[in-house]
């Protein structure tokens, strides 16, 4: 059922991890693999919205392969860090990445658009700033790769300070950015064998049918109604997790 929320969710408003992550904690996969399990239930959803954009992208071939090598680079840095975590440490780090996380989602519009007007006023001409630009993708890139909440919010904060303004091109390079951080963070994942297949299974299955039976609700439900049921749904969620962490001994 988590899955198929999420499914929904993400395909309408975005932020089905808030449903999905917490969903696999509740059963008692351990945190740290209840995070990998979730980029790679997640996984298929970013494959497949990058495939539907494939003409926004060809349209940019030229910039692809930066994107691709820094989101590989990234991606397997912050997976990297996310196994030398241990559970106990992760546990404790939850609620303040959710809460950064439902931050983002919730201001997330007045951000990108105050960065589309900076983008705007600066072209960023410098090396200077192309540098620092790179930087910022290098570390959203190492966030997705530590914790996928969040993540295609942060990437288009991201595009929006790097002066894209085509909404369309801005999703499909989110969503390249967040397949290629997945992929590779996956492949660690199982290597280290921190995934747990059942339960990661059955989040993808429903993702499946909750993203499809989603293409017709999308036409019926305002998606202002489902981002305000998200943005409720996320803050109860980080409340939760602050209390378990800090008021229950």
């Amino acid at each position: 059922m988590a899955g198929f929320l999420g499914g929904v969710i993400n395909s309408i408003a975005g932020g089905g991890s808030f449903i999905t992550f917490p969903a696999l904690l509740f059963v008692g996969v351990s945190p740290v693999s209840a995070n990998a399990t979730n980029t790679f239930a997640s996984l298929s959803g970013y494959l497949s919205g990058a495939f539907a954009f494939r003409e926004e992208l060809i349209a940019h071939k030229k910039e692809l392969p930066l994107f691709i090598l820094t989101s590989l680079v990234g991606g397997i840095a912050g997976a990297w860090l996310l196994l030398q975590t241990s559970d106990s440490l992760f546990r404790e780090a939850i609620p303040w990445l959710l809460l950064f996380a439902t931050a983002l989602f919730i201001f997330g519009e007045q951000l990108n658009r105050s960065l589309k007007t900076l983008a705007t006023q600066h072209k960023y001409a410098s090396s200077i700033g192309a540098f620092f630009i790179f930087l910022f993708l290098l570390g959203v890139c190492i966030y997705g790769g530590f914790f996928n909440a969040g993540l295609g919010i942060i990437i288009l904060s991201y595009l929006a300070l790097a002066g894209y303004n085509n909404i369309n091109t801005m999703n499909g390079i989110k969503l390249l950015v967040s397949s290629c951080v997945s992929v590779i963070a996956v492949v660690l994942f199982i290597i280290e064998d921190v995934i747990v297949w059942y339960e990661g299974s059955l989040v993808l299955l429903g993702t499946f049918v909750g993203g499809y039976f989603a293409a017709h609700l999308s036409r019926k439900i305002p998606q202002s109604y489902v981002r305000a049921c998200v943005i409720f749904a996320s803050i109860g969620i980080t409340a939760y997790f602050f209390y378990d962490n800090y008021l229950i001994d």
